[in-house]
């Protein structure tokens, strides 16, 4: 049985978040995506600080699906190095049938 892994994503707007969210489900590479309210970044990128407005994605899919939905979402994003952080899922504490649901719509 395969764990759970949510990885967290930023995109530079909605539209782009959006359109990683449709490809990753329509693939079964994740059973859900959340796009968050856009939120603002402070980072620091060839040595400047930047300030930006990023939206951020939450992609629910399971281990055995994590490392193809990462790479799926590097192929579609514009940023030259996007955020994709891989964020383990523990049973204790969880619904059980939430994590069922996520292997069942997810391609293993």
């Amino acid at each position: 049985m395969s764990g759970i892994v949510f990885l967290y994503v930023t995109a530079p707007n909605a539209e782009t978040a959006a359109r990683i969210a449709r490809s990753l489900v329509e693939e079964k590479l994740a059973a859900c995506v959340n796009i968050h309210a856009e939120m603002r970044s402070v980072y620091e990128w060839e040595g400047k600080v930047e300030i930006g407005l990023e939206t951020p994605l939450i992609v629910k899919t399971t281990t055995a699906a994590a490392n193809a939905a990462r790479d799926r979402i590097i192929a579609l994003h514009p940023y030259e190095e996007p955020c994709v952080a891989a964020l383990p899922v523990s049973p204790e504490g969880s619904s059980a049938s939430f994590l069922d649901w996520i292997r069942g719509a997810t391609k293993t």
